[in-house]
């Protein structure tokens, strides 16, 4: 598998940016995010359990504005 850069965070600082990246899979479109991991005790308590597995992290909405961007660039296309 592959990781296609997306885009930053523009307000974070230089080695610390929330980050998207889009996968080249071929059984389903994922996404990597790179983002601060969720360590708040009262958000984690609201979550609730989680797998081994897997991990929390927050992202900017504007990382997230990146992945729409990419998506309606997509169904254009198709």
């Amino acid at each position: 598998m592959r990781a296609r850069f997306l885009g930053k965070d523009p307000e974070s600082k230089e080695g610390q940016s929330p980050t998207l990246f889009a996968t080249d899979r071929t059984d389903r479109v994922t996404y990597i995010a790179q983002g601060w991991k969720v360590t708040d005790p009262q958000a984690l308590a609201d979550i609730g359990d989680v797998p081994d597995h897997e991990t929390l992290i927050e992202i900017p909405e504007d990382v997230l504005k990146m992945y729409a961007r990419r998506y309606l660039e997509q169904e254009v296309q198709h």
